[in-house]
């Protein structure tokens, strides 16, 4: 196995153009097992831990290499929580939001908050410079993406009119160092409107647009409101049965779960 250790951004784009397809490696939580498990045995690598330009973190840009550790702290109410919810101590200490983004997978607990702000993923490679892609054209399918093989993944792009009032959970098999079986983000703006969206439920985080379109503007939603809410929400997921939940149970899960973050945004107006 080749490992290539770029200190600057210029030398990671210019080690992804001489090997096209090679694996970046940030934190390593998610690559790292499959390695130990023997499911991937990458013939390169390109470690960007040491790659500073990508630990900045601003208010609508967060740096790919931010760790989860540093996003306890956000001052994006939703991140901060589904952050603190991320595996162990030692995990987030280690684990980035960009190797979230790149392993792209359903039950990755940035991707709901990154779906219900509408947010971009920004990339580059050294041939054709930056480009900028939102988060459902970026996440393609299960563990999959549109990243190109030389580009490398620089910040989670947020746009100009970020809610405050913002809320994460996620249900799992246990309360820590679990793999969300339904997470979910709902987002309430000054307008009114208001974003749902979830995780584990669907190849990609997805949104529920017709119980978005139930609630906007509502701002006291009636009991049988909320109720039909969460039959939306329920009604637009698309789970499938495996190991850690069915099919029934996830769809269920999904309704309840919004319609308390829905209720928690409401009490926060």
């Amino acid at each position: 196995m080749e490992i290539v250790r770029p200190k600057t951004l210029d030398e990671a784009l210019q080690a992804r153009a001489a090997t096209p397809g090679a694996e970046l490696l940030a934190g390593g939580t998610d690559l790292m097992v499959e390695v130990n498990f023997g499911r991937a045995r990458p013939e390169s690598v390109v470690a960007v831990r040491r790659v500073e330009e990508l630990k900045d973190e601003e208010a609508r840009r967060i740096g790919a290499g931010v760790t989860w550790a540093r996003l306890e702290s956000s001052p994006h109410r939703a991140l901060a929580q589904l952050a603190r919810t991320v595996g162990s101590p030692q995990i987030r200490a280690a684990g980035t939001i960009g190797g979230n983004i790149g392993t792209s997978s359903p039950a990755g607990d940035g991707l709901p908050w990154l779906a219900a702000l509408d947010a971009e993923i920004e990339v580059a490679s050294r041939d054709r410079g930056v480009r900028r892609l939102r988060w459902d054209e970026f996440f393609t399918g299960v563990k999959r993406n549109a990243l190109a093989p030389d580009e490398v993944i620089l910040a989670a792009i947020l746009p100009d009119d970020v809610p405050a009032n913002q809320e994460f959970a996620k249900i799992g098999q246990r309360n820590a160092m679990v793999i969300s079986t339904v997470s979910a983000c709902v987002a309430r703006y000054d307008d009114g409107t208001v974003h749902v969206a979830l995780g584990s439920v669907a190849p990609t985080p997805i949104r529920a647009p017709r119980a978005e379109a139930l609630v906007s503007s509502d701002a006291s939603p009636s009991e049988a409101t909320l109720a039909e809410f969460a039959r939306l929400v329920s009604e637009e997921v698309r789970p499938i049965t495996d190991h850690r939940s069915t099919e029934a149970y996830r769809r269920h899960a999904s309704g309840v779960l919004a319609r308390r973050l829905l209720e928690r945004c409401l009490a926060r107006c």
